[in-house]
């Protein structure tokens, strides 16, 4: 069997899958919907790995008694404990997909497809909001990212949650008025945001707090004060979550990568990105912030590729293979 790599970016909100050969050739792509295991546990997590990775095996012509890959990198969503990464291994080698198998979290993936070697600080901001760090001498540093409980702030969901809050309170008089409050009004087309809310309570109305973040980026663009602080909150936590990580593993005076990902920090234009960027120059002065420009599942790709010892040419092939994500700000 020619060496080939199976590689799964699991997400929240998706689940792409590639198959690579050994050359970073892509044999096969697949997507399908989120399956981190904390969402929807997991058995079903692993179903969908599976559907997809048969999918994969399938659209590259491989034969059903054939093992799909030589190893399998899987870079997922709620891998965020060491021990959550060691059970969905233990569980991904009994599907027998490959001979070895790797699972780790994939903000991991998002740090390799945003750099030529894996070595940096890598903060995604989508769904939820997370950073890894890796120095050359292959120390790492991570935080739990497991929501509040571990001291976390950010994410669509949360910005979204935020947007309501504050809107809610400016009805009401409990807080400063604030373009958020008709911004929603007309979002939930309700005559009050009061009305919204009953609305939501007897869930005669889907609460999805995803959807209010670009709002609340829309509103603070347009100078609206109240959601220009959650913007500069966000950018007090992106910093925050990279400067300590690049302090943990002192490499704040070295010269590094520091790549953002995930929908919030890519479809922000340069106001969270472009910030972040002042902050850092003035603690760690040789650090490059830039957003990553290809999909994470090329990370993961990229990283069972560097298990199997491909020769560079590979990650060329692979990268080029790939068009460029539509990134708001770049560096």
């Amino acid at each position: 069997m020619a060496d080939r790599v199976l590689a799964i970016d699991g997400g929240n909100s998706k689940t792409a899958v590639a198959l690579v050969d050994v050359e970073g050739r892509v044999l096969a792509q697949v997507r399908g919907p989120g399956a981190s295991p904390q969402n929807v546990g997991l058995a079903r997590s692993l179903e969908v790995f599976e559907e997809l990775a048969r999918a994969a095996a399938g659209q590259a012509g491989l034969a059903a008694d054939e093992p799909i890959a030589t190893h399998t990198a899987a870079y997922l969503a709620g891998a965020d404990l060491p021990k959550e990464e060691e059970d969905l291994r233990a569980a991904i080698e009994r599907h027998g997909w490959s001979r070895t198998t790797v699972v780790g979290n994939d903000t991991f993936a998002l740090l390799r497809a945003g750099t030529s070697d894996g070595v940096g600080v890598a903060v995604v901001c989508g769904a939820g909001i997370n950073c890894v760090a890796v120095a050359r001498d292959g120390r790492t540093h991570r935080f739990p990212a497991l929501g509040r409980i571990s001291g976390d702030w950010g994410g669509g969901g949360h910005i979204g949650s935020e947007a309501l809050w504050l809107a809610v309170r400016a009805e009401d008089g409990r807080g400063p008025a604030t373009a958020l409050l008709p911004a929603l009004v007309e979002h939930y087309g309700t005559r009050t945001l009061a009305e919204a809310v009953e609305r939501l309570h007897f869930e005669e109305v889907e609460f999805d707090p995803h959807v209010l973040c670009p709002l609340l980026f829309r509103v603070a663009a347009a100078g609206d004060a109240v959601a220009g602080e959650v913007v500069a909150r966000l950018v007090e936590e992106v910093t925050l979550l990279a400067s300590v990580s690049l302090r943990r593993l002192a490499l704040l005076d070295e010269e590094v990568d520091v790549v953002l990902g995930g929908g919030v920090l890519t479809n922000t234009g340069g106001v969270v990105v472009d910030a972040v960027r002042d902050r850092l120059s003035d603690i760690a002065p040789h650090a490059r912030v830039r957003v990553v420009d290809v999909p994470p599942v090329v990370g993961a790709a990229l990283l069972g590729l560097d298990a199997l010892g491909a020769a560079p040419a590979a990650e060329l092939r692979l990268r080029t293979a790939y068009e460029p994500l539509d990134v708001a700000a770049g560096g």
